[in-house]
């Protein structure tokens, strides 16, 4: 399947989802908590309540998952993921380090995504087979060979929520040349475009990672979870993501290394 054909949908519903964002950005509004502790704002639920409506219109067919309004109940042939805004605490605190994701899925594995920022009104997109852009342009990942060459990022270290996770978190800080945090969506999509070299995290819901596989892959990139397998519907949300292939293997052999200690 040409899946390049949906690429102007996904931009529409980014575009719909902008212009709410940012008509809110940096000026009050209430916040609310969600049962599992999350912030949501009126423009997480505008946003996504756009996007849903322009997808029964345009792709009636095709189911959807989405933070705010809930999960399809088929998750086969095609369908879409959103997340209105990944990185409201970023929102809410009138930083531009969030953004808006868009994936399309296949039978549960991602073919298409974009991550949208509307304030820097930055856009990456990647399609299974077509490529990885930034504002239209080509990217790709840079060579990094080696971990104790390697820039690494994460969003928080608060992310890594049991003993084991801190210490595979740990673990690969301390091989890392250097660590940088904050960004959640945009860190993967600054390592595609060749600024950085690797990202981790967890406690990741499906919408939060699902459209930055094909933007990662496409750039000549690898992302699983923390055990090598691909993320699809059914992953924990345990992510790595590495530039150059070359990390990938290092970095898991630390992260596995953390998960089942030596007895």
């Amino acid at each position: 399947m040409d899946y390049s054909r949906f690429l102007p949908i996904a931009c529409e519903l980014a575009d719909l989802a902008a212009e709410i964002v940012r008509r809110h950005f940096r000026t009050p509004f209430a916040v609310e908590t969600k049962s599992d502790r999350s912030p949501v704002t009126i423009a997480d639920r505008e946003a996504e309540r756009a996007m849903r409506q322009a997808l029964a219109r345009l792709c009636p067919d095709h189911a959807i998952v989405g933070e705010e309004y809930g999960d399809a109940t088929r998750t086969d042939g095609l369908v879409w993921c959103l997340d209105p805004i990944d990185g409201t605490k970023a929102f809410i605190t009138g930083r531009p380090l969030f953004g808006t994701l868009v994936a399309l899925l296949e039978d549960g594995r991602p073919v298409l995504g974009v991550i949208d920022q509307p304030i820097t009104r930055d856009r990456w997109t990647g399609c299974r087979g077509a490529g990885a852009r930034l504002n239209g342009r080509p990217i790709r990942v840079r060579a990094c060979p080696a971990l104790d060459r390697a820039i690494g990022s994460t969003t928080s270290p608060d992310m890594f929520a049991t003993a084991a996770e801190r210490e595979a978190y740990r673990r690969l800080h301390d091989a890392l040349a250097l660590m940088v945090y904050g960004g959640d969506c945009i860190g993967y999509g600054l390592m595609a475009a060749g600024f950085s070299d690797l990202v981790l995290e967890a406690g990741l819901k499906t919408y939060d990672y699902l459209a930055l596989v094909p933007i990662v892959e496409e750039a000549g990139g690898r992302i699983t979870d923390w055990r090598g397998a691909p993320l699809s519907l059914a992953s924990c949300g345990q992510v790595l993501a590495t530039g150059d292939p070359r990390l990938h293997e290092p970095a898991l052999a630390l992260l596995k290394a953390a998960a089942d200690p030596p007895r």
